[in-house]
């Protein structure tokens, strides 16, 4: 196989799987590593795929920051059938905890409350979803605003988290990585989650497709610290991971 061959096969590969490893290119070419390298940094040049730790992808690795407004007409569909999916975690007279982020805004509007529902959040668009419903009281965090998001982050925040401990963590993300964990845009949103995290006995992480194989500048947690992971699409590679930690996932279409 000569090197145009090897490059259309890596490409077909990426195109179907979204991430693909330098071990699995090896093997399945029959070529050394220093091999593939080459090809990889080639077709990276070519502006064909993003190298990653280990291996390449389909899409730019390094989640960077946008507009809640931008963000919210990206992957419509597939954030609605993820927060359809979301909506049924939530338990008549529940105590709950939702992140910032458009996907967990659609989850906001998927949310149907039996009994009491109380909800934590540091979104203000999450909030204004759910003042519709009578029966929902929401604890909205105070804190800096955060333009891009419509949430909120700081030490305020932070520290009012401390007085509560509830059932279930809503966590809309912006990266995942099979080595970084799960990641924001923002460092400040990273502390805020990682709090959010360790006053909740569940963490529920809901991300489209497009999250997998990225990374952002401020890590959230490893994925030890995950309880179920909902998504319209998981790449195979994940999925392993994923079953191996004893992670629930659903994947809704």
């Amino acid at each position: 196989m000569n090197n145009v061959e090897r490059h259309q096969h890596i490409i077909r590969e990426v195109n179907l799987k979204g991430h693909i490893s330098v071990v699995e290119l090896c093997e399945s070419l029959g070529v050394s590593s220093v091999t593939i390298r080459k090809d990889l940094q080639f077709l990276e040049d070519s502006g064909l795929v993003y190298r990653t730790h280990g291996g390449v992808t389909k899409q730019n690795p390094y989640q960077t920051d946008r507009s809640v407004i931008e963000k919210e007409k990206l992957h419509e569909a597939e954030k609605r059938a993820i927060a359809k999916a979301s909506a049924n975690f939530v338990t008549p007279n529940d105590s709950i905890i939702i992140g910032s982020g458009t996907t967990t805004q659609f989850f906001a509007r998927e949310i149907i409350p039996q009994g009491h529902l109380t909800v934590v959040t540091s979104a203000l668009n999450v909030t204004l979803e759910l003042l519709k419903h009578s029966n929902v009281e929401v604890i909205q965090l105070g804190g800096s605003v955060r333009h891009t998001s419509s949430s909120v982050t700081g030490q305020y925040a932070i520290n009012t988290l401390e007085q509560f401990f509830c059932s279930k963590l809503f966590l809309g993300v912006d990266g995942i990585d099979l080595e970084y964990g799960i990641s924001t845009t923002s460092a400040q949103e990273a502390l805020l989650n990682q709090k959010m995290i360790s006053v909740a006995q569940q963490v529920i992480v809901l991300a489209d497709s497009s999250k997998f194989s990225r990374k952002s500048f401020g890590k959230i947690a490893d994925f030890s610290n995950i309880d179920v992971i909902i998504s319209n699409e998981i790449p195979s590679s994940f999925q392993e991971l994923f079953d191996s930690l004893g992670i629930q996932t659903i994947v809704c279409k």
